[in-house]
């Protein structure tokens, strides 16, 4: 292809094409059926130098006049409240019960790990003293040690802030680390374990196991959940890459990448309510007994949230996806 020519032929249609997108007023309607019929041609045109003769400095023009036309011709669409009720009441809800298969039996194997080093922590002392000095660990456990003190050392709005922050990179990195096969999750999930493991054996060693769960049920119930859905459909993004199913393995993996994208936004606001709860709860006055119980009623109502309305949505279609008319077009396959 002579790119000269080309050039000559076409200038006048480009031409027009960007007079109509700077046009201040409204199109008319004869303008409209001109710029579609431009945006097209141009579209075309742009492919074939590309394919044919390819020009840096022609390309970046006509690919920057093809996405304003574009933009002019789909028009920009923007987030509204329908938006985030939808988002809320139902593509998280759903995309935390489709991955339920997933984060349920790594919630029980993961709670039995920590129970299990709990107790091998607690009945053998040559592991304690490994992790620190008998006068340290004396001073960790003791009534009024740093176990306890540790949720009231600093102002409650700013200790919640601080917690809410850390959990919510803690289960981001599960979400967006799981395309490395989910071996980062499982990492990271030890390392959750095995801090709720050494304060479980430490404190029961000392008989003041009622007051470690005092403690950490109040917000460790809802804040353990959100952390075992976050690895759970991370180590389900990781398996997407081994067997996307009858889908290609990008297509899969664009949908479960966006969908694990919009669940790390929902859980952001499920650590936000367990880091309230542990800011303001935790370390309050009230009796153990109400501060479990805001815990477990805090954890009921997540789970009825995600068995029931995102159930419902689940089974009327709902993936926790773009909605249709905003994903990209892809070629079908073959199963």
């Amino acid at each position: 292809m002579d790119l000269d020519v080309f050039v000559s032929a076409h200038r006048a249609e480009w031409d027009r094409l960007d007079a109509l997108l700077r046009r201040q007023r409204r199109l008319n309607g004869t303008e409209a059926d001109e710029l579609v019929a431009l945006y097209q041609r141009t579209a075309t045109h742009l492919s074939l130098i590309q394919s044919s003769a390819p020009d840096p400095q022609l390309t970046g023009r006509l690919s920057q006049l093809v996405a304003r036309a574009r933009a002019a011709v789909t028009g920009t669409r923007r987030a509204s409240w329908r938006d985030v009720a939808r988002f809320l009441g139902q593509g998280f809800p759903a995309a935390v019960y489709r991955s339920r298969h997933w984060w349920v039996p790594t919630a029980l194997i993961s709670t039995a790990v920590a129970i299990v080093l709990g107790w091998w922590i607690g009945s053998h002392p040559d592991v304690q003293a490994t992790i620190a000095a008998p006068s340290q660990l004396r001073e960790l456990t003791r009534p009024g040690g740093e176990y306890e003190t540790y949720y009231s050392s600093h102002p409650a709005a700013s200790f919640a802030a601080q917690v809410w922050t850390n959990n919510a990179r803690a289960a981001a990195m599960c979400l967006v680390l799981g395309v490395f096969l989910g071996l980062p999750v499982l990492l990271i999930l030890f390392e959750n374990m095995l801090n709720l493991a050494v304060g479980f054996g430490l404190m029961s060693s000392a008989g003041r196991l009622d007051t470690f769960l005092g403690l950490v049920l109040p917000h460790g119930l809802l804040e353990l959940t959100a952390v075992f859905v976050a690895a759970g459909t991370g180590l389900r993004l990781g398996w997407t890459l081994v067997d996307p199913g009858p889908r290609s393995r990008r297509t899969a993996l664009a949908e479960e990448g966006r969908a694990a994208v919009g669940m790390a936004i929902g859980l952001a606001l499920v650590l936000f309510v367990s880091g309230a709860i542990e800011g303001f709860v935790t370390p309050s006055g009230l009796p153990t007994w109400a501060r479990i119980g805001i815990g477990i009623a805090a954890e009921l109502v997540f789970l009825l949230y995600v068995f029931v309305v995102g159930g419902r949505a689940a089974r009327a279609g709902e993936t926790g996806d773009l909605e249709e008319t905003e994903r990209s077009a892809f070629v079908p396959t073959a199963a």
